[in-house]
């Protein structure tokens, strides 16, 4: 038995079609039934990002590089996003999916403000509800290609968790991403296991040594940088800053060709 075709109209477009069918734009707006596409692979990436917690506050930095595959295509953008006065989140992995996430939290930030209650979402509950996010895309087999960190300071209280792409998600007072997690994360847990109350001068320095060592170790990184340090104050965006390389250290590498 044939469906009769069915009329949707939601105030923005108009369809006359078959169920479950959808408009392709690539074929002057004609009824395609061909199956919806996924992105199966990132595009425009983002190395690593790294967190670290400091006596008053957390510290995020990442590089500002996009890369094209093996291309350092986009050299200036920014993957430190501004959530509210008390949170940020920090991304790598596709740009593109990253800048989503982002219009979500401000969709997020314009309906809670509707509502004037006077209600802020907090650092522990915007990392709650991104892992909801996350997951959900996973189990609809169209995951977004991101590992988030999110960072802030709530009650007197740094707070720092990571969301990957299955949603998986953990808190801990480091975090690295991407290839961070393998070279950047042992150098801040050894650290910060050495000094838990370290300041926010010595946590800087902390995280300029370990990008400066992923500059040199990640074919995907780059030497200019940004910093997010959210304090009980508020947040301060900082950067591009620049890291000063020592390529000398070269002539010692050596079996890799």
């Amino acid at each position: 038995r044939k469906m009769a075709a069915t009329t949707a109209t939601d105030g923005y477009y108009q369809f006359n079609g078959p169920p479950f069918s959808i408009i392709d734009p690539r074929i002057n707006g004609q009824i395609s039934t061909s199956p919806l596409t996924h992105t199966l692979r990132p595009m425009v990436t983002g190395s690593s990002v790294l967190g670290l917690t400091f006596e008053g506050g957390v510290i995020l930095a990442a590089d500002t590089l996009g890369s094209y595959g093996s291309l350092a295509r986009f050299r200036s953008i920014s993957r430190l996003y501004k959530i509210n006065d008390s949170t940020v989140a920090a991304g790598s992995g596709d740009y593109a999916d990253f800048q989503y996430i982002e219009k979500l939290f401000e969709y997020m930030n314009i309906e809670s403000d509707c509502l004037c209650d006077g209600h802020v979402y907090t650092p522990q509950s915007m990392h709650s509800w991104l892992t909801r996010v996350m997951y959900n895309r996973r189990t609809k087999i169209n995951p977004l290609w991101n590992t988030v960190i999110i960072g802030g300071y709530h009650e007197e209280k740094p707070f720092l968790g990571s969301v990957n792409s299955l949603g998986v998600a953990f808190q801990a007072p480091t975090l690295a991403t991407g290839f961070g997690s393998y070279i950047a994360q042992p150098l801040l847990r050894d650290a910060y296991e050495k000094n838990q109350n370290m300041n926010e001068a010595e946590g800087k320095e902390l995280l300029e040594k370990c990008l400066r060592i992923l500059y040199y170790r990640d074919g995907r990184s780059w030497n200019k940088y940004e910093l997010a340090v959210i304090t009980g104050s508020g947040i301060e965006i900082t950067g591009p800053h620049k890291l000063e390389g020592n390529w000398e250290v070269a002539s010692y590498v050596s079996g890799y060709d």
